[in-house]
C-alpha cells in the first residue's frame, strides 16, 4: 500500500491542491507550505477589488495614472493568465474526451451517459429559467430604475451597444434551423475548427470552435472502441499522454492565479467602482438571488439526493474551481481546474470526468439561461413591454437553448440576449444598460455553471455505480492499454 500522510490521508487525496503549495512533482513527501491554492486566489480576489474600488474613489476611472496602469500592467497580466488557459483548453480536452470516451468502453454504455448528462441539463436549466423568470416578475426590477440612470447608461455605452447589436445581426444565420444544428455540430474541416476558422468570417477568431471540436473527439473516441485492442492502444497512449503533459501545464499555470486574479479583479473596479453597482442595484439583486438561490438550493439537493454527498463537502472539495470560475469569468478557462480537481477531489472517474465536464463547458450552462431570462424581462419592464405568459414561456424556452449553445467565454450571452430582444419587438439598444454590469455578472453566473457541470459529473458517476470520494483507476489502464496516472498509481500500490 501507498504510504499516508500524517494526517492517514492516501497521498493522491486532494493531490492538486496539495502540490499546487508545494511544487510540481507528482509525488512529493514534504508537508505542504504557506498557504492553500483557493487561500491565496480568494486573498489575490480581495486585493484587487480593495485596490480598484480605492483607486475609483482617489482618482476615477478615467484618471491617466489608473488608465497607465490598466492599460501597461493590470490587464496585460490579466490577460496573460487567460491566454495561457485558453492555449491549453484544446489539447486537454481534446485528449481528454477520445481517452473518456474510449475508456467507458462500450457504445450502448456511453449513450447511456450522455442520455443522463443531457437529461440532467436539460431538467436543471428549466428548473435555473423558472428561478430567474419568477423573481423578475416578483421584483420587477426594471420599474425601479429611473428615467435619468436609464439615460446615463445609454449614453456612456452607446457606442459598444451598437458594436454588440450589428455584429448581433451579422451572426443571425439564413439557414433553417435543422440545418443550423448541423453546423453547429458537425465540422467540415475539423482542422480549421481547431484553427478558429469559421465558413463565411472574414477573419480568424481568436477562439476554437469547441463544439465542431468535441463532435470529432466523440467520433474519434467511440471509432476507438470498435477496432481491435491492439489497433487504438497506441493512439490512445499518445492522447492519454497528451492528457498527463497538459495537466501538468495546468498545475504550473495556477501557480500565477494569486496575482492575476488581483488583477482582473483591479481593472473592473478601478474603472467602475461601484456608483454603477448602486444605479443597477436592483437588477443585480435580482440576478444574484437566483444565481445563489440555484447554487445553494438547486445544487445542494441534487448533490445531496442524486451524487450522495454532503453539500457541505461537496463544496469545500471544489473551492478552487469556484474561485477561478468566478475570477476568469469563463467555463473554458476554468475547464482544465475543474477535470482535475472534480477527479482528484471527488473521485470522478476519468472516463466519465471527461465526457461530462468537457460537454459541459459549453452545453449545460445553467446560471447563463438565468441570467438571459432576468436580463430580457428586465429590460422589457424598462421598455414598458409587457411580456405576455405565452411570450415568457418562449424566453424560457430561447434562454435554456441559450444555456445550451452560448459560448463558454466572457460575455458570450450578450449576442444571444439580443436576438432574443430583437424577437419580442424589445429596443435592442437598451442592451447599453448592462454592458457595464455584464462583467461582474458574468463572474458570478459562469461559477453557477462550473458548478453544474460537477454537479452533473457526480450524478452520472454515482448511476453508473461509481463510489464517489474515492479514487479511481481510469478504465483504460486497469485494461492495460496505458499506464496508470499519477492518482491511478496511488490506488494501485
Amino acid at each position: 500500500m501507498a504510504d499516508k500522510d500524517e494526517k492517514g490521508r492516501p497521498p493522491g487525496r486532494d493531490a492538486y491542491e496539495r502540490e499546487s503549495t508545494t511544487d510540481l512533482k507528482d509525488a512529493t513527501p514534504d508537508r505542504p507550505k504557506g498557504w492553500p491554492l483557493h487561500t491565496r486566489i480568494l486573498l489575490g480576489l480581495l486585493v484587487g477589488v480593495v485596490a480598484g474600488v480605492a483607486a475609483n474613489r482617489l482618482w476615477g476611472g478615467d484618471h491617466p495614472g489608473v488608465a497607465w496602469t490598466i492599460s501597461r500592467v493590470t490587464e496585460p497580466v490579466g490577460a496573460l493568465f487567460l491566454r495561457l488557459l485558453l492555449m491549453i483548453v484544446v489539447p486537454l480536452v481534446f485528449s481528454s474526451l477520445v481517452v473518456g470516451v474510449a475508456g467507458i468502453g462500450d457504445v450502448r454504455r456511453l449513450g447511456r451517459v450522455g442520455l443522463k448528462a443531457f437529461g440532467y441539463t436539460l431538467v436543471i436549466s428549466a428548473i435555473s429559467v423558472v428561478i430567474g423568470l419568477t423573481l423578475a416578475n416578483t421584483i420587477r426590477p426594471g420599474e425601479r430604475v429611473d428615467a435619468d440612470t436609464r439615460a446615463g447608461l445609454e449614453q456612456r455605452y452607446k457606442g459598444d451597444a451598437e458594436k454588440r447589436v450589428a455584429d448581433a445581426t451579422k451572426a443571425a444565420s439564413p439557414d433553417s434551423p435543422l440545418m443550423q444544428v448541423v453546423k453547429t455540430i458537425v465540422p467540415v474541416n475539423p482542422v480549421a475548427s481547431f484553427a478558429g476558422i469559421r465558413a463565411g468570417e472574414e477573419r480568424q477568431t481568436d477562439t476554437p470552435d469547441m463544439l465542431h471540436v468535441m463532435f470529432f473527439a466523440l467520433l474519434l473516441g467511440v471509432a476507438a472502441t470498435l477496432v481491435p485492442v491492439e489497433v487504438a492502444a497506441p493512439l490512445l497512449r499518445v492522447f492519454q499522454a497528451l492528457f498527463e503533459i497538459s495537466a501538468k501545464i495546468i498545475d504550473i499555470i495556477m501557480k500565477v492565479a494569486p496575482f492575476a486574479v488581483a488583477c482582473l479583479l483591479f481593472n473592473n473596479t478601478a474603472r467602475f467602482g461601484l456608483d454603477l453597482l448602486q444605479a443597477l442595484a436592483w437588477f443585480m439583486a435580482t440576478v444574484l438571488f437566483g444565481l445563489g438561490l440555484h447554487m445553494f438550493g438547486v445544487y445542494s439537493l441534487s448533490v445531496y439526493f442524486l451524487s450522495r454527498i454532503s453539500p457541505l463537502e461537496f463544496f469545500r472539495r471544489i473551492k478552487t474551481v469556484l474561485l477561478t470560475a468566478f475570477s476568469t469569468s469563463s467555463s473554458n478557462a476554468t475547464l482544465p481546474t475543474a477535470l482535475r480537481v472534480s477527479e482528484e477531489n471527488l473521485g470522478v472517474p476519468r472516463e466519465i470526468n471527461s465526457f461530462v465536464l468537457t460537454v459541459g463547458a459549453t452545453a449545460n450552462q445553467n446560471g447563463t439561461a438565468l441570467y438571459e431570462g432576468v436580463t430580457v424581462l428586465f429590460l422589457a419592464q424598462l421598455a414598458g413591454v409587457e411580456l405576455t405568459l405565452g411570450q415568457q414561456l418562449g424566453v424560457a424556452y430561447f434562454a435554456i437553448l441559450g444555456g445550451i449553445g452560448t459560448a463558454g467565454v466572457p460575455s458570450g450571452s450578450i449576442p444571444f440576449i439580443i436576438l432574443m430582444l430583437a424577437t419580442y419587438n424589445i429596443p435592442t439598444a437598451l442592451i447599453a444598460i448592462i454592458l457595464g454590469v455584464d462583467r461582474i455578472l458574468d463572474m458570478c453566473r459562469t461559477t453557477l455553471n462550473v458548478a453544474g457541470d460537477i454537479t452533473a459529473a457526480t450524478y452520472v458517476a454515482r448511476s453508473e455505480g461509481f463510489e464517489l470520494l474515492q479514487p479511481h483507476v481510469p478504465a483504460l489502464a486497469a485494461a492495460g492499454v496505458v499506464e496508470a496516472g499519477p492518482s491511478s498509481r496511488d490506488v494501485i500500490d
